[in-house]
């Protein structure tokens, strides 16, 4: 049902209503006429659920959970979700403004509030090769569309800082037209802190520590808690919730299938009020706080509202037993009741098959510099590391955990870009990707040149996709939209997702999420040292540096 149509029935729901405007619980009937709530009453009714504002996932790339929106939708409503704020920025990296209105139509198709957002750094970085790119022109453009609701995330902090003239154009036409401007500024502090959201950035999804938030929150903004299938920091974070809740929201930034099919946003509120924050501030985090921020049409469950809410069995576990969007019932006790709908594979892929030499790297010296990513963080560290050498190249060392990273462009035939990475435990084998932020080249990560060369041909085979490879086989979950999704129903993406999960770890990787760390290795905005397709780059000091220097 496309979110234009609204149901024509009326219906009535009784429970314990969740007053979140108020404060309050208080057992009544909820009226739905014509998709809106038409009158809420209270009531002597003794109810064993909880009729609450459904849950808004404040930042999120939908094209990380590998399905298109509609897919994306079935699976996210069975843990009360019923909104995202979405920057399409991954496909607009490989299509350009078609994917970002791909992403929109797309979505449009079933009965959920995709906020999609004006992608603000397409490419990220002038160090990688991406598939577009979006000028001030072309973003002001997106901007003045009524299907586009804010400025995704400003990953360039240098070109902020510095007053870049394309990019300011950017925050200054969101700003012109009354639309929010999304910020990502991992780690930054103090006066360079202070002069990136003074230029009119109001949010920040990339805090990994309390005390940097809380520096953030003084200046004003508006803090997104993430917990997603990588970055991880809920922990770090949630204390926010007991005294700045109306400064915060709740968001998982980029979650794959399997976890998305285990549980949402639902499952931090749950994390929240375990560990000791009021539930109504959890709620307001979950609920309120991106509706009003982001000003989307998401009802809030008060008369005139559009029924958007769901029932929960208990303020606790939030266990949602039913999901209403604009007045459809769209899940029920775990399971969706929106039907599939088909839809288009574009894509943007011309590299051809690689062969193993092409993986090689003549020594230059006994040492490396290494990439050393952290569980559960996109941060990395660089570090530096004896080689192993063998007929004068330098060579994979798994029994060290020492192992080769390799970035080659999809967009056309190069020489790939290769590197040393450790942390990933891998002891045979490879994986790649082509999901690789943000400009979603191929990587891998391999115990030798022949399985990285494996892995990276079965990835380009497919013209998109993941990939484990070993001398004895190859497995594989294609990705033919714009070699970020797949074209296959949610719940059999998340089993071929887990299954190639579970063999990454079989092969020997230590890391909660593998195929997610991979991704971003590549992903040049976030500190310290990352690969792309071009060579290995300092994040923080933006310039490419020598494997060995």
């Amino acid at each position: 049902m496309p979110q234009s149509s609204v149901p024509s029935t009326s219906f009535s729901v009784s429970g314990n209503i969740v007053d979140l405007a108020g404060g309050r619980v208080f057992p009544g009937t909820i009226e739905v006429h014509g998709g809106r709530i038409g009158r809420i009453t209270s009531d002597s009714g003794r109810y064993d659920g909880y009729l609450l504002p459904g849950f808004v996932d404040a930042h999120i790339h939908v094209e990380s959970s590998m399905l298109p929106p509609s897919e994306f939708a079935r699976l996210a409503v069975v843990h009360g979700a019923v909104a995202t704020v979405s920057d399409p920025h991954e496909i607009a990296n490989v299509l350009g403004v078609p994917g970002v209105r791909y992403m929109i139509e797309d979505g449009l198709r079933v009965p959920f509030h995709f906020a999609v957002g004006a992608p603000s750094c397409v490419p990220a970085t002038t160090f990688e090769t991406a598939g577009a790119r979006l000028d001030a022109q072309a973003v002001s453009d997106l901007l003045a569309s009524d299907r586009i609701a804010y400025l995704s995330e400003v990953m360039n902090v240098p070109g902020v800082l510095s007053g870049d003239a394309e990019l300011i154009a950017k925050i200054a036409a969101a700003r012109r037209l009354g639309k929010p401007v999304d910020g990502h500024a991992p780690g930054l502090r103090g006066d360079a802190c202070r002069a990136y959201f003074a230029a009119g950035i109001t949010t920040d999804h990339e805090c990994f520590e309390l005390d940097e938030a809380l520096e953030k929150i003084g200046y004003g903004v508006k803090i997104l808690i993430r917990e997603g299938s990588a970055a991880r920091n809920f922990d770090a974070l949630y204390p926010l919730l007991r005294d700045q809740a109306d400064r915060c929201m709740l968001c998982s930034d980029d979650k794959h299938p399997n976890d998305l099919e285990r549980g949402h946003v639902n499952a931090l509120v749950a994390r929240a009020v375990a560990a000791g924050v009021p539930v109504m501030n959890a709620l307001r985090a979950a609920c309120v706080n991106p509706v009003e921020h982001y000003r989307l049409p998401t009802g809030l469950l008060r008369p005139g509202d559009r029924a958007d809410f769901i029932e929960v069995a208990a303020l606790r576990d939030f266990r949602v037993r039913r999901t209403w969007v604009a007045g459809q019932l769209v899940a029920r006790d775990g399971a969706t009741v929106l039907p599939r709908v088909p839809t288009t594979t574009p894509n943007q892929f011309r590299a051809s098959a690689r062969r193993p030499q092409d993986f090689a790297l003549p020594a230059r010296g006994d040492y490396v510099n290494v990439i050393e990513p952290a569980d559960g963080q996109l941060v990395t560290r660089r570090r530096r590391e004896r080689v192993a050498l063998r007929a004068g190249l330098a060579v994979a060392d798994p029994t060290r955990d020492l192992l080769k990273i390799a970035v080659v462009n999809r967009y056309t035939d190069a020489p790939p870009a290769v590197a040393f990475i450790r942390n990933f435990g891998v002891k045979r084998g490879a994986i790649a990707s082509s999901v690789a932020h943000d400009s979603h080249n191929v990587v891998a990560v391999g115990t030798s040149d022949e399985d990285l060369c494996r892995a990276v041909n079965e990835v380009i085979r497919h013209r998109g996709g993941l990939a484990v490879a070993t001398p004895e086989a190859v497995e594989s979950l294609p990705l033919p939209i714009a070699g970020l999704m797949s074209d296959l129903p949610g719940a059999e993406v998340a089993r071929r997702y887990a299954d190639l999960d579970r063999r990454a770890k079989e092969l020997g990787s230590t890391l909660a999420a593998p195929f997610m760390t991979l991704s971003f290795m590549a992903l040049l905005v976030i500190p310290e040292i990352k690969l792309s397709d071009k060579g290995l780059c300092d994040a923080a000091a933006w310039h490419f540096v020598d494997g060995s220097e």
